[in-house]
């Protein structure tokens, strides 16, 4: 299967289904779903605008509104998580995933899924460790407070994430796990973002729950965003049960010219199954047991461990796996339900100023009557009778939902997409370069490069990067080790709770799915095929200083506060020494200049 993988996306599909397209041409293949790391930017119509964690001048409506009203459409099954620059009122209708336009598919604020059997997880968000342990409280209309907390990681769905037993092959998430910098040529980047350079030496950079899961779930491919820059690691994890295990990471930049946000790779699916979007049991009843534990209040909630009074492993049995295939009679195959739930763009006269009002999406009752789960707008509607929402309301502290407001300096500066970019394909996306720096090391060092298409070429400066990778990342390999404690399991506890009528809503709405399935590529390649689009150069409309300007000072945003779900795995990190790592005299200037500028502009601070 020919996965694509985009970086920050910023509203930007035209661009990117273009420049897949000019791939597809280029090197006679068929790239079969698109992968796309968070600041999506699900922008509908103006009055989404105010819902999004960015400064006003950079409220814009960009291409997204297209493909939600049905003017186009999708050329290919995209699957996307959230970041911190989202129109997070219409991503909150859909807490669980769910389809935002059609052919495109939300993962909700944590969530996993199959198509062609490879399974696709995705955390939503990014971490910020005052956030972490309180519960999903905001919704519209947000104060500047709670349309940046909307968007914080939280530990129930890590909690979740912490009960899979099964392998997971790929995972995204929006900023980076801590530490995985160690993994790969670290120096080079430091040189690359020399502002990075201090979080590097003190191991602050990247999300600590990420970090985590990195070595729990031990994915076979883990990608990210957030900081505006490409960069490739192997992850060697400690063997557990004499079977070693390596994850290739890679973060990928932002939709800009001359920059590399795309990549395509290929990864070995099951045939037999046609390129659709199928629901994951383990994890449906994941959510199913842990619903409980849904917090919609700002009061800190932990989640439950070794020792407490209340069930803490939730690991999913084969039996309980089974009852999640005949509650949806044996067809986990996601249905074509996307419903518009606002007007489109071109019919919405209000003042953008003004915030929407919740929505309850069709999709989000659906799925919570077929696995008795809640939907959070549900219950501040008053629809949801097992949660009251005076509850809810009862819990808010008003200085809760404020201290938010100037607590995201760390999220970087802002977007910078400029809109006003022609969106039809022209030499500004030309792709002259091929990077084959998360081929397997054995294909690498034999120097086998037939894995690519006869007319894809490696220049000798790709061929210089790809080696002092690859040296780093054998460097690493040889002296970091990492360990995961995982805790005991014990048997999940049957739940035989039967949804009798409700599969008539579930089979019904699978009815209206679309006859149509997506050609399987028929491509024989071996290994690993991987192409990068790396943007040519572009008129004058950009300026490389104004580049340089916005690039500044993209940091995660990191805590001090240590996540407290579980005992932290005991890890061996060696960390790596940049001291010594020469800084050319212009990134130093850039560097005393993106110091200057962060101290100055706290209203364009909460940005990737």
């Amino acid at each position: 299967m020919k996965i694509a993988v985009e970086g920050c996306c910023h509203g930007e599909l035209d661009k990117i289904y273009e420049t897949i397209q000019h791939l597809e041409k280029k090197n006679n293949m068929t790239v079969d779903l698109l992968l796309i790391c968070g600041d999506f930017q699900a922008v509908r119509n103006r009055a989404d605008l105010p819902c999004m964690a960015v400064p006003p001048k950079y409220q814009r409506l960009n291409t997204f509104y297209k493909y939600y009203s049905g003017e186009k459409m999708a050329p290919v099954l995209t699957i996307f998580i959230g970041g911190n620059h989202e129109a997070s009122n219409y991503l909150q209708e859909l807490p669980y995933g769910g389809w935002v336009a059609p052919n495109i598919y939300y993962l909700g604020y944590g969530g996993i899924v199959q198509v062609g059997g490879i399974r696709i997880g995705g955390l939503s968000g990014i971490y910020k460790g005052k956030d972490f342990q309180r519960g999903h409280f905001e919704r519209p209309p947000y104060n500047d407070s709670t349309k940046r907390s909307v968007y914080h990681v939280r530990n129930l769905e890590v909690f979740r994430f912490k009960q899979i037993s099964r392998p997971i092959d790929i995972f995204l998430s929006h900023d980076w796990p801590r530490g995985v910098y160690h993994f790969g040529d670290v120096n080079g980047l430091v040189r690359q973002k020399s502002f990075f350079k201090d979080e590097i030496e003190t191991n602050t950079l990247g999300s600590p729950p990420a970090e985590e899961l990195l070595h729990f779930l031990q994915p076979s491919y883990w990608f990210s965003a957030h900081l505006h820059v490409k960069f490739a690691a192997l992850v060697q994890h400690k063997a557990m049960d004499g079977v070693e295990k390596t994850t290739k990471f890679l973060s990928l930049d932002k939709c800009l010219p001359k920059r590399k946000f795309l990549q395509v790779i290929d990864v070995p699916h099951d045939t037999s199954q046609a390129m659709k979007i199928h629901l994951d049991p383990e994890w449906l009843m994941i959510l199913k047991l842990t619903n409980h534990l849904l917090n919609l209040s700002p009061s800190t909630r932990y989640m439950p461990g070794p020792g407490s009074n209340d069930r803490w492993d939730f690991k999913v049995t084969d039996q309980e796996m089974e009852t999640i295939r005949e509650n949806f009679d044996g067809n986990l195959a996601l249905p074509y339900n996307f419903e518009a739930t606002v007007p489109v763009h071109e019919s919405v006269m209000s003042s953008p100023h003004k915030c929407p009002a919740i929505v309850v999406n069709p999709q989000t009752t659906l799925l919570c009557t077929m696995m008795d789960l809640t939907d959070p707008y549900a219950v501040y509607l008053g629809k949801d009778s097992q949660v009251r929402e005076e509850e809810v309301l009862a819990s808010l502290d008003p200085a809760d939902l404020e201290d938010d407001i100037n607590d995201d300096e760390d999220d970087g500066t802002c977007s910078d997409i400029n809109s006003s970019i022609d969106t039809s394909y022209n030499d500004s996306f030309g792709l002259n370069t091929t990077d084959l720096s998360l081929n397997e090391t054995a294909e690498l060092a034999s120097g086998n490069l037939s894995i690519l298409s006869n007319n894809t070429d490696i220049s000798i400066e790709e061929e210089d990067e790809l080696s002092e990778i690859l040296s780093a990342q054998k460097k690493m390999q040889s002296s970091n080790g990492h360990e995961s404690s995982v805790d005991s399991s014990v048997d999940g506890e049957n739940d035989d709770d039967k949804l009798g009528s409700q599969k008539v809503a579930w089979c019904r709405s699978k009815s209206e799915l679309s006859k149509s399935d997506t050609s399987l590529s028929k491509l024989e390649v071996s290994g690993v095929f991987e192409i990068d689009a790396d943007s040519a150069s572009q008129s004058d409309s950009i300026s490389s200083s104004a580049e340089d300007d916005r690039d500044l000072n993209q940091t995660a945003d990191v805590s001090s506060n240590p996540v407290r779900d579980t005992p932290a795995s005991s890890r061996s990190v060696k960390r790596t020494d940049v001291s010594d790592v020469e800084i050319s005299p212009q990134s130093k200037k850039l560097r005393r200049r993106n110091q200057s500028m962060y101290s100055s502009t706290e209203d364009e601070a909460d940005s990737q």
